[in-house]
């Protein structure tokens, strides 16, 4: 029998999932292919609308060899598992002669542990272990998700936290699981042998595709101890979140709160002296942070140098400590030791770092109102780390709906440690850029419209002359409007006036679940909904109900953001441009995926207004604009005014 061709093989992919088949997607299953058989690198752009998850599944689903699909959102992953990827197996099943094997993989503490909820909560104050049932009170809702989560684990076949619905607070979740450090492992566990975790684990060493999330990517490539089973292809699907999921991975932190929490939980456990000597280093290391004032440390101030080697020192003593003492009255001793010997490695590994100090490190103070002072190391750069542990043993594509910026792929490239396309060299991984395009016709579906005539925002300040423009935007829109705001602040800012100003419900981030706010905001087209970041890659609202994508301001990072600002300085020292490398790079990808919020389906029509003159005035708007999608550009407000009004008057004779 001759092998199908990867052209019928789409075919019937895209017939199984009731999708239609789009040049696109098969110039981009085609370039994926290749780049699996050359083992060889593939960055590709596939637009909204495109189905890049059927693009590259089916050539790895034909290839054969063991597949790791990283994504970044839950959304997506549980899009492949639940829907994408049972549907195509089941269309090739009979073409391949085989059927592929599928499993999801999470970091353990997404996995309900059955230790945890059946034998307790190793308790701070107290030696041993409590019942976090009995000490919630039923009728609070904290008791009233431990019950639910009780319940809930009789039945889960998976013990995956998103598998629960509704879901429960962090804090709820905390009670009933254990990261990785706090694990006894399945040898030493009573419940070793029924563990979601390792469960998930085998299912993941016996799968030919293994989904999983960019954090576990991340953990798998920093720490050296293999997390997923060997693969040969890695798709990195949403791959422009990659190198920031990976910054926050490789990021440590450390605040008084948690320290003292270390020290609580050792000090029964270890001899005096060792117990005494971590309470004083913390004691010292809290006196320090009172004083802190947020910013980048360029170099460690000498009374936080003392400190952090204090509490290293003391944190390696108890260490030792632990591993070496054993106190039988403590109930389900090794639990309690497992969690207290996570708590001081934290303190220790943190401290370390910082007192170790590396020039590719960047060290900084930060306040929250909530929780206080705390201290963060950060790499200046993960691209050398990716360069090195990503591309080296496999073939890599990473794929997304914005990766092309400014008009080429050298500038995600190199946030991935890749040389500029086509650099020829022995140890420099080969890779190739390929955009694949859009269904969607974007000058006759879209208008970017440019405030250029209101003033250039400050850092501060209210903007009179952008709520003015803000208000009459939406009012000519009928609402139907998707307010992404720099700032929570500037948000809140919006929301306020314009309830006060127009007739129409303003639904605003935090003041009900993101979720619910979609819905909401879905469900009626004069409804808008304001927010912040995460709305701007957030929201998937395809027809009426959002025909206006608004954008208060050019996303830049704040100036006084010390990882960037570092980054932008890291890169003007090498002699390159800093701006436009770090802070116009961050802005365009924030922007595109802004913009990309308006055209969903091809039916699709609206503007998008960016109530900021530097896109159209300042010497960078033409790159910032090069990445957006192609929308048909203008600069003038009667024109965005009477197109809105005329897509909302065509809304409302269909009934919409």
């Amino acid at each position: 029998m001759t092998k199908p061709s990867l052209p019928e093989l789409l075919h019937a992919a895209v017939t199984a999932v009731g999708g239609s088949e789009r040049p696109g997607q098969a110039a981009m299953a085609e370039a994926v292919a290749e780049a699996v058989d050359d083992q060889s690198h593939l960055l590709v752009q596939a637009g909204t609308g495109t189905g890049k998850s059927l693009g590259y599944l089916v050539p790895a689903l034909a290839h054969g060899e063991r597949v790791v699909v990283a994504t970044a959102t839950l959304a997506l992953q549980r899009q492949l598992v639940e829907r994408d990827l049972p549907r195509t197996v089941d269309a090739l099943h009979p073409l391949l002669r085989r059927r592929p094997q599928f499993a999801m993989l999470k970091g353990r503490s997404n996995y309900l542990c059955l230790h945890r909820l059946h034998e307790g909560v190793p308790q701070d104050e107290e030696e041993g272990l409590f019942d976090q049932f009995e000490a919630a009170a039923p009728s609070s809702k904290l008791g009233q998700d431990l019950l639910r989560m009780r319940d809930w684990s009789d039945e889960t076949e998976t013990g995956d936290r998103d598998d629960l619905t509704p879901g429960v607070s962090d804090r709820a979740w905390a009670q009933i699981s254990v990261s990785s450090r706090e694990c006894l492992g399945a040898t030493k566990c009573a419940y070793g042998a029924e563990c979601f975790a390792e469960m998930a684990r085998e299912r993941a060493k016996l799968a030919d595709v293994v989904v999983t999330n960019h954090a576990l990517l991340a953990i798998d490539a920093i720490e050296g101890a293999p997390v997923l089973p060997q693969h040969e292809v890695l798709i990195v699907d949403e791959a422009h979140e990659l190198v920031s999921r990976v910054t926050g991975v490789a990021t440590g932190e450390l605040t008084p709160g948690q320290v003292n929490r270390a020290v609580r939980r050792a000090a029964k456990l270890v001899n005096e002296k060792a117990a005494d000597a971590l309470q004083t280093a913390s004691e010292g290391f809290e006196r320090v942070m009172e004083l802190a004032l947020p910013g980048r440390l360029e170099e460690v101030p000498e009374d936080l140098g003392y400190a952090l080697m204090a509490l290293r020192d003391a944190a390696r003593t108890v260490t030792s400590a632990l591993g070496a003492t054993r106190d039988k009255s403590v109930q389900d001793e090794d639990a309690v030791r497992k969690q207290a010997m996570a708590s001081v490695e934290s303190v220790h590994s943190v401290a370390e770092r910082i007192t170790q100090g590396s020039e590719y490190d960047v060290v900084w103070y930060e306040r929250h109102d909530r929780f206080g002072a705390s201290v963060r190391v950060a790499p200046l750069s993960v691209s050398g780390l990716l360069r090195e542990k990503l591309f080296a043993e496999r073939s890599v594509v990473l794929t997304s709906a914005t990766l092309k910026l400014g008009g080429d792929f050298n500038g995600v490239g190199a946030s991935l440690g890749l040389a500029p396309e086509g650099t020829a060299g022995d140890d420099v991984p080969q890779w190739k850029g390929l955009d694949v395009g859009s269904p969607f016709d974007y000058p006759k579906q879209g208008i970017l419209y440019v405030a250029r005539h209101l003033a250039t925002p400050g850092r501060e300040g209210s903007r009179t002359d952008m709520l003015d423009e803000l208000a009459e935007l939406v009012e000519a829109a009928g609402g139907r409007t998707l307010g992404l705001f720099s700032s929570m602040r500037a948000a809140q800012a919006a929301a306020e006036e314009l309830r006060g100003r127009l007739d129409k419900p303003i639904l605003l981030q935090g003041e009900e679940t993101l979720g619910e706010l979609i819905k909401n905001f879905a469900a009626d087209p004069e409804t808008c909904l304001f927010g912040t970041l995460s709305l701007w890659q957030g929201v998937d609202v395809p027809g009426a109900s959002c025909q206006l994508v608004i954008m208060d301001r050019i996303p830049f990072p704040r100036p006084d953001d010390p990882l960037m600002s570092a980054r932008q300085k890291a890169v003007e020292e090498a002699g390159g441009n800093g701006f436009m490398a770090v802070a116009a790079t961050h802005a365009a990808l924030l922007m595109a995926q802004g913009a990309g919020r308006l055209v969903r389906a091809t039916g699709d029509k609206g503007v998008v207004a960016v109530l900021d003159p530097r896109l159209a005035n300042a010497r960078y708007g033409s790159y910032l604009r090069a990445s957006l999608p192609d929308f048909w550009y203008t600069t003038d407000r009667n024109q965005a005014r009477r197109s809105l009004a005329s897509i909302d008057a065509a809304a409302k004779a269909d009934g919409k």
